[in-house]
């Protein structure tokens, strides 16, 4: 009986400590690492971040979601980690290296002009969703309601939205933290704040 107690007594700590990390990742946080280069240069492959379960999604914010089932080429749970440029109700369109939502030009200051211009395109969310047969929403104007349009910002290498549509709410795990001691105080910027001066002046 000793022995057990004894057994019990280290073994029920680690079972506790087990399952307040499983709650703390399904409800809080987790760590993601990032996989190639379409989020460049604000985040880079291999790159591990925090991902903020309860936080607010805004327009601009990174986010991390599982694309099975909004990828048509991915069959497994696949985490991609993409920047959110049109929320539920909105019009998105591209033009000459700028990107407008709901008329208004946004800020893309986090990326290269070269980036902006040769890696985007020009569009709308109709055009695109008919020149590459989304599978739902094809011939679409607005984003629809619970839902979200996602670019990466290595836009000519990135698998976004504009290829195969937007990404329901509940596919999305949550929104991505740079930590202090990760990239250049620029590139957090860039992804933790960016929010803050989505449309441009």
């Amino acid at each position: 009986m000793k022995a057990f107690r004894e057994t019990m007594s280290w073994i029920v700590p680690i079972v506790i400590g087990l399952l307040i990390a499983l709650l703390i990742k399904q409800f809080v946080f987790q760590i993601v690492r990032v996989d190639g280069p379409s989020m460049e240069p604000n985040l880079v492959n291999n790159e591990r971040v925090f991902c903020l379960k309860t936080a607010k999604i805004h327009h601009g914010s990174v986010v991390v979601f599982d694309a099975n089932g909004v990828d048509p080429q991915v069959a497994q749970k696949t985490d991609y980690v993409k920047r959110v440029i049109g929320m539920p109700g909105d019009k998105v369109q591209s033009k000459n290296g700028n990107i407008y939502v709901n008329g208004k030009k946004i800020n893309q200051s986090y990326i290269s002009m070269d980036q902006r211009k040769a890696g985007t395109g020009d569009w709308t969310l109709k055009s695109i969703s008919v020149q590459n047969s989304w599978l739902k929403h094809n011939g679409t104007t607005t984003v629809p309601k619970g839902e979200y349009f996602v670019l990466g910002d290595h836009r000519s290498v990135s698998n976004d939205s504009r290829y195969w549509g937007f990404v329901p709410k509940s596919k999305i795990d949550g929104v991505v933290k740079v930590p202090s001691w990760a990239g250049t105080k620029t590139t957090r910027q860039n992804v933790n704040k960016e929010w803050q001066h989505f449309y441009a002046n």
